[in-house]
């Protein structure tokens, strides 16, 4: 059945999206309290940043950064919410849910170590110009 666009326009409501945005921090700052690797993914998301800046990157330099750190991000989230839902689904010892849980965290691994390469890639050409000229 179709809906009348003004009926659908009148669902959306501003207060709605703006819990729905606090429910996303909720969600992202439990995880950072909770998950030990989102600790070590804050603090290479915080060396990449102080490096980038003091080797003052270019904007695509920096893109290409961004989109690096979001993907780990997304995947530790991820990963995160399939763990705490597999132990509700599962909270005994199933097989099947620590290969889940070890696929989810494999992925985790792949971003971080794109990451780690499309880093090494952007910075290297910076870092081997600031030595050359510190020398």
């Amino acid at each position: 059945m179709n809906q009348h666009p003004d009926t659908a326009l009148a669902r959306w409501a501003f207060a709605d999206r703006l819990k729905s945005f606090g429910y996303a921090m909720a969600g992202l700052g439990w995880m950072l309290k909770t998950q030990h690797n989102a600790w070590l993914h804050l603090l290479a998301t915080a060396c990449v940043v102080s490096c980038g800046l003091f080797l003052q990157l270019r904007a695509q330099d920096w893109c290409l950064l961004v989109v690096a750190m979001a993907l780990v991000w997304m995947a530790e989230a991820i990963n995160t919410a399939m763990e705490y839902l597999c132990d509700v689904v599962s909270p005994q010892y199933s097989e099947a849910v620590k290969r889940a849980k070890d696929i989810a965290a494999g992925s985790v691994l792949i971003a971080a170590c794109a990451a780690a390469i499309i880093g090494s890639l952007t910075f290297w050409p910076y870092i081997n110009i600031w030595l050359r000229s510190v020398d």
